[in-house]
């Protein structure tokens, strides 16, 4: 039975994190040959302010401090 873990930073829609899993499964078996019923698939959640994207944290990027 293969694992498939995703780890992402939070905010993102309950849609979204579905699509995601969804997308990744079902491109997951088509490589593999494997059955998509196989898989197991789980999102890990971690806070924005424990990201960092191109030297800048992520939730910096998301909620940028007005200049006075």
């Amino acid at each position: 039975m293969p694992f498939i873990q995703i780890t992402i930073a939070e905010g993102h829609d309950v849609s979204v994190k579905r699509d995601l899993l969804a997308a990744v499964s079902a491109a997951a078996a088509d490589a593999t040959g494997t059955p998509e019923s196989a898989f197991r698939g789980w999102l890990v959640e971690v806070p924005d302010t424990a990201v960092m994207v191109g030297g800048t944290i992520l939730h910096d990027t998301r909620h940028p401090r007005a200049t006075p």
